[in-house]
């Protein structure tokens, strides 16, 4: 039989939908093993889970949400390390908490042994559980780079949520990086109550839910003198502090992991570039399941359509990092001449009442402007089947964004920007505009409504999206298994 660990700090099966991308491929791995005789996967959580009061760490079978694999889902109760990241910013349990580490290795010891421990994040755990092969020297260590983690402790190199961290100035930048910092013991009451409430039943998003936490919390706060309005200075960092973080997180990547898996060539030169050693830093693209519609799918015919139309589309979250606002201002500076010929899907949950005002004034300038309030993912070939091209034109170096796979795999060809892994999969150049940079963005629009881009190249040079099978093919190699 083979083994397999894999760790994130969010449950794959979360039912508040944490997690993203990565947790959108844990479920699609979990899917493929468990389909395949003479393999075992099994999943750890860390990060989340507390008692009400304070008690060591521990392991459990996860004892809340959905009843699917519940024999193969753990988590770390009252890890020191809270998750995701921004929860325990600056805390140097990040890269060591005894305690958390020893409920780690005493689930090794009593769950193993695996052939490898495969880490999708090490959010939620001190780094030094990277040191497993002191209690397992036979097994693999896999680090996966779905974000960016181990370098920033903001996770996505976005200073104060405003522009592209590209030198963190020896730690300075880390400092003030947090425009709001969480206050970490009423993060931790919090997830204590609700931890309580859901390994009772009640789930978050039922209509008992939400009274229940407020009136728990209001409780618990009212007992114990009410909660702290600024975070612990014991964890506040300073520039020494993050650097050494840095320093450390990248060491032990180099020391104790036999792969640092980059899902795109963009992530992987950013590891090197950051001091991942070349050798350990290889690119292994994810797989997914919207493989399925590369073949199923074909090219469309040339842009623009006959009309001289062109229908965009925008996929994921109304955030700042991921270009949504970048996007609403191209828009509305794009000459009306050439947005009159747009028309613009956008599938992302409803933002604050400032973004909506200004999505519905853009509907204004553009020939045609839908809005799903978010999607799933059995819906997505009906919301892109009138799409002609996917923007996505984030600012951050997105690693590989999902929504990208998602509308590359239907055969929609991407205009990205030049920050990421998104670029990657159509490889076409002139489909590529510089990051933030209005001026480009109108001119590859001009492009497109003008016929200048060829799509039967684009096709040709485009990468096709890896299937579960061969991922888990590449994956068998960095395993141990082939």
């Amino acid at each position: 039989m083979r083994r397999v660990l894999f760790v994130n700090w969010v449950d794959y099966l979360d039912p508040e939908g944490r997690g993203g991308g990565v947790s959108v491929y844990q479920r699609n791995l979990m899917a493929e093993l468990a389909a395949r005789p003479g393999i075992e996967a099994i999943f750890l959580a860390s990060g989340i889970s507390h008692d009400i009061t304070a008690r060591a760490p521990r392991w459990e079978r996860i004892r809340h949400g959905p009843g699917t694999d519940r024999a193969r889902r753990f988590e770390i109760v009252n890890a020191g390390v809270m998750a995701p990241a921004h929860h325990s910013f600056g805390d140097p349990a990040q890269l060591s908490h005894p305690a958390t580490e020893a409920a780690f290795f005493d689930f090794l010891r009593a769950t193993g042994p695996y052939d490898a421990v495969h880490f999708n994040n090490l959010e939620g755990l001190p780094a030094s559980v990277l040191r497993l092969k002191e209690i397992a020297p036979g097994t693999r260590v896999v680090f996966m780079l779905h974000n960016y983690y181990p370098v920033c402790p903001q996770v996505n190199l976005w200073h104060r949520e405003r522009h592209s961290c590209e030198d963190f100035a020896g730690g300075r930048a880390c400092v003030d990086c947090l425009p709001h910092r969480p206050d970490p013991r009423l993060i931790r009451l919090a997830n204590g109550v609700a931890y309580r409430l859901k390994c009772l039943g009640i789930a978050p998003g039922g209509r008992g839910f939400d009274p229940l936490f407020r009136w728990g919390m209001r409780i618990l706060r009212r007992i114990r003198g009410g909660a702290r309005t600024r975070p612990d200075p014991a964890i506040a960092g300073d520039a020494h502090a993050f650097a050494a973080r840095r320093r450390a997180m990248v060491k032990a990547l180099n020391t104790h992991c036999d792969a640092v898996l980059c899902v795109s060539d963009a992530v992987r030169d950013l590891a090197i570039r950051y001091g991942i050693a070349p050798e350990r830093a290889r690119t292994c693209r994810i797989g997914t399941r919207e493989a399925e519609a590369f073949h199923r799918t074909a090219p469309r015919g040339p842009l623009p359509r006959p009309d001289g139309s062109l229908t965009l589309a925008y996929l994921g979250y109304m955030r700042r990092d991921k270009g949504f606002f970048f996007l609403l201002d191209a828009l509305e500076t794009l000459p009306l001449p050439l947005s009159r010929r747009l028309r613009l899907v956008v599938a992302a949950r409803r933002g604050e009442a400032e973004a909506m005002t200004r999505l519905a004034a853009l509907g204004q300038r553009l020939g045609g402007l839908l809005h799903h309030d978010g999607y799933a993912h059995d819906g997505l070939d009906a919301l892109l089947a009138q799409v002609d091209v996917g923007v996505v034109p984030v600012l951050w170096h997105d690693n590989l964004p999902q929504v990208a796979i998602e509308m590359h795999a239907r055969h929609i060809p991407l205009l990205t920007s030049d920050m990421g892994g998104a670029q990657e999969l159509g490889n076409c150049p002139e489909m590529v505009f510089a990051a933030g940079d209005a001026a480009a963005f109108h001119d590859r629009i001009a492009a497109l409504l003008s016929g200048r881009i060829d799509t039967g190249r684009y096709w040709q040079n485009a990468r096709p999206p890896v299937t579960m099978a061969a991922h888990v093919a590449e994956l068998a190699g960095h395993y141990g298994w082939s």
